[in-house]
């Protein structure tokens, strides 16, 4: 059964998305030290994308609710390429500066939240339900390939042609996937308070609306916890990742570069298999158990000295967080009223983005001690995760929403 033309086109205007945030992550660093050799200053437009996406999500969440979500996710995409066009000019005329490219990547990062918010909010009103996790599975698919194997590769290249190249590589795709979302259906948000003819609510008012709904419900509630204890398991061994490697797999920057590449084919296998292995267990114990699998793997690369033995743990990690996040993608598409998903679907990316911080946090100061530590103590965070799932993600996991 196919998946129809609207999801088709949602895909290739993720697709392109993708492919421009694969180019970022090596370009933008990389512009940032050809204006800067303050590894603070480089480091900090890292620190400045992720505190804007941890600040405007709520805001986001509620507009994505209000308004027509194919025309937030048009602005959005249409917004980021303009933006990128006037960095890139300023780079080609010589005028770049760190303040430049910092409020660069404020923009980016908001309207990223908006792009990436409304296209998982549109998504459940393109495909059958019996079709979501194959859906979210190629969403996931499209966005892997983008970002780990052809994005950072071709913005290195570009950058390496000319500083302003892969800036107005990122611009043009941004808009290009714009302009793929106006074939989107047009499908204006309805709220119960317009219903009524009452005022509109205060954004504070409808951002509750969300998190109590999200705290109330228990499974999409558990997904949510789940999500938060697993992103600060995923950061503890990721953050040191590159030293973990180096001194112990004996890699230099060449094969840790192998490492990951490898890692990703893991995940690219995962996004093939998800929506398979949940027919059979159901999405209680195939979570439990991809949370299982991601506990094992770190307990293994805890204790390994042997490169290869780490590669093929490493892969099987990443295939558990794809089988695991598409899982949780199609159930929360599932249960979330349609008129709440983009406010309680920023709730949940919030309790992530915390959880990743509180994770980068605690594997650099665990690291300094020994730096199998983090490793090891993430896996041990993704064991409790695994019997949360086992123990809140039962009953009629699939229903309707409420």
């Amino acid at each position: 059964m196919r998946l129809g033309r609207g999801f088709r086109v949602l895909w290739s205007a993720n697709a392109l998305s993708n492919l421009a945030d694969g180019i970022a992550f090596v370009s933008m660093p990389l512009l940032a030290a050809s204006v800067t050799d303050d590894p603070r200053l480089v480091a900090g437009l890292a620190t400045l994308y992720a505190l804007v996406r941890l600040l405007v999500a709520l805001p986001i969440g509620v507009w994505v609710d209000r308004f027509d979500r194919r025309t937030l996710l048009v602005a959005a995409n249409l917004l980021r390429g303009c933006s990128l066009l006037g960095l890139a000019l300023a780079i080609q005329f010589g005028v770049l500066t760190l303040l430049i490219l910092y409020a660069a990547m404020a923009v980016v990062a908001t309207l990223e939240s908006m792009a990436d918010n409304a296209a998982s909010a549109i998504l459940p009103s393109l495909v059958d339900r019996e079709r979501l996790d194959s859906a979210n599975g190629k969403v996931a698919a499209a966005q892997l390939v983008a970002d780990e194997f052809a994005g950072p590769p071709l913005g290195g290249f570009l950058f390496a042609v000319a500083a302003a190249m892969p800036v107005f590589a990122m611009g043009g795709l941004w808009a290009v996937a714009g302009l793929a979302a106006l074939a989107l259906p047009i499908r204006n948000a309805v709220r119960r308070g317009e219903e009524t003819g009452s005022a509109r609510r205060s954004l504070a008012v409808e951002v509750r609306e969300g998190t109590v709904w999200l705290a109330r419900h228990r499974i999409v509630g558990s997904l949510a916890l789940i999500g938060a204890l697993a992103s600060v398991g995923y950061m503890l061994p990721f953050s040191i990742l590159v030293l973990f490697a180096e001194e112990r797999l004996g890699l230099d920057g060449t094969g840790y570069g192998l490492l990951l590449a490898w890692s990703a084919l893991g995940g690219l296998l995962g996004t093939f298999l998800a929506a398979q292995l949940r027919t059979w267990p159901g999405y209680r114990w195939t979570i439990a158990a991809s949370l299982a699998l991601g506990a094992a793997t770190l307990g293994g690369l805890a204790v390994t000295t042997h490169a290869i033995v780490a590669g093929v743990l490493l892969a099987l990690y990443i295939l558990h967080a794809t089988v695991w996040n598409v899982c949780a993608q199609s159930l929360r598409h599932r249960l979330i009223p349609d008129e709440l998903l983009g406010r309680v679907g920023a709730s949940t990316r919030v309790l992530s983005l915390l959880g990743l911080a509180v994770g980068a946090t605690l594997g650099g100061l665990l690291g300094s001690i020994d730096l199998a530590i983090p490793v090891a103590v993430g896996g041990g965070v993704f064991v409790v995760c695994c019997t949360v799932a086992a123990v809140t993600l039962s009953g009629q996991v699939g229903a309707a929403p409420q």
